[in-house]
């Protein structure tokens, strides 16, 4: 009876982010539509940080219960989850295009922050103070992507309208309904973060599992359906930039805002040593998808195959390696 309601309450919990996601995005995308900005930066920028907000909230929400593993996991999952299955998965179904701006500019910023997370827990956790220097550089990385794509955004009335579209921007609503919109969805992923913290961490009681394995698997998964359908949508519709600006921001800031934010309230304790296999991986992977996006600025439905694969071995290593 206790595990059927934990289960519950991470399913309810899952929905409430996604659609909380959804208002959250679809709200932000209308009002980003209004200033002009280029497919490929509302991506990076606007898309990447409302999808971005499960992890956020869920993470804030482990860390104020004391669970510093479940905050690890899941954001290391969620990366691993977003190169692996989400970019995977997008380049099976429509090979992106990479825009050359996020080549020259974000590839080495994604780089960056997959070694900046093994390098602060040498010291046996993220401190406060590491935890700030993380938010600061979300927001410089924030104001470098917009600073230097001013030149890059003269796109026509019709693409950005396109857009917009596919990231599921309301068509005809005001400013204030647009800001109401994405207020309603940031309350709705706070409350759903909750609901799925607790329910995970019963989960976790009832069968055994470790929060960092809840973390890897279960909360990953549910935190990185946002960007799942956000990139699959987009490359349905055409418009890769969309996807490959959600992964590629997604991922900088789960590091850096996530992880930011969530030392900041209370210093996050960890071992290296207990997270080897998961960083290992998250580090593999983005020097492929890193590799991948370079390639002829296309990632081939190969190397999609490859990610998705390289997802699965993850999460069957680390169930096994839990001996769950």
């Amino acid at each position: 009876m206790e595990f059927a309601t934990n289960l519950g309450l991470v399913a309810l919990g899952g929905l409430i982010l996604y659609l909380g996601s959804e208002w959250l995005v679809k709200g932000a995308a209308g009002l980003a539509k209004t200033f002009g900005i280029k497919e490929i930066v509302i991506g990076l920028t606007v898309i990447a940080y409302g999808t971005s907000a499960p992890e956020l909230a869920v993470s804030v929400s482990a860390n104020l219960d004391g669970s510093s593993e479940l905050v690890f996991g899941n954001v290391i999952g969620s990366c691993i989850a977003n190169l692996g299955l989400i970019l995977g998965i997008t380049a099976l179904i429509a090979p992106p295009k990479v825009d050359s701006s996020l080549i020259r500019r974000d590839v080495p910023v994604l780089l960056i922050s997959s070694i900046v997370l093994p390098l602060m827990l040498l010291s046996a956790g993220v401190t406060r103070l590491e935890s700030a220097f993380l938010l600061v550089l979300a927001v410089a990385y924030s104001l470098m992507t917009l600073a230097t794509s001013k030149s890059e955004m003269a796109q026509s009335a019709a693409d950005l309208e396109a857009t917009a579209e596919a990231a599921g921007a309301p068509s005809g609503e005001g400013g204030w309904r647009l800001v109401g919109i994405t207020i309603v969805g940031l309350a709705l992923l706070i409350g759903g973060g909750e609901l799925f913290v607790h329910g995970a961490k019963g989960i976790a009681l009832n069968l055994g599992m470790s929060d960092r394995l809840v973390g890897l698997t279960i909360v990953a998964f549910g935190t990185s359906l946002p960007e799942l359908a956000a990139s699959l949508v987009a490359a349905l519709r055409g418009h890769s930039g969309l996807a490959i600006g959600n992964v590629v921001g997604s991922n900088i800031f789960n590091i850096f805002l996530v992880v930011g934010a969530s030392g900041s309230i209370r210093a996050l304790p960890g071992e290296l040593s207990g997270l080897v296999l998961d960083l290992a991986f998250l580090i593999g992977l983005t020097v492929f998808a890193a590799f991948a996006m370079r390639s002829e600025r296309t990632v081939s439905r190969l190397e999609g195959g490859l990610l998705v694969t390289s997802y699965l071995t993850f999460i069957v290593l680390a169930i096994g390696g839990a001996g769950i």
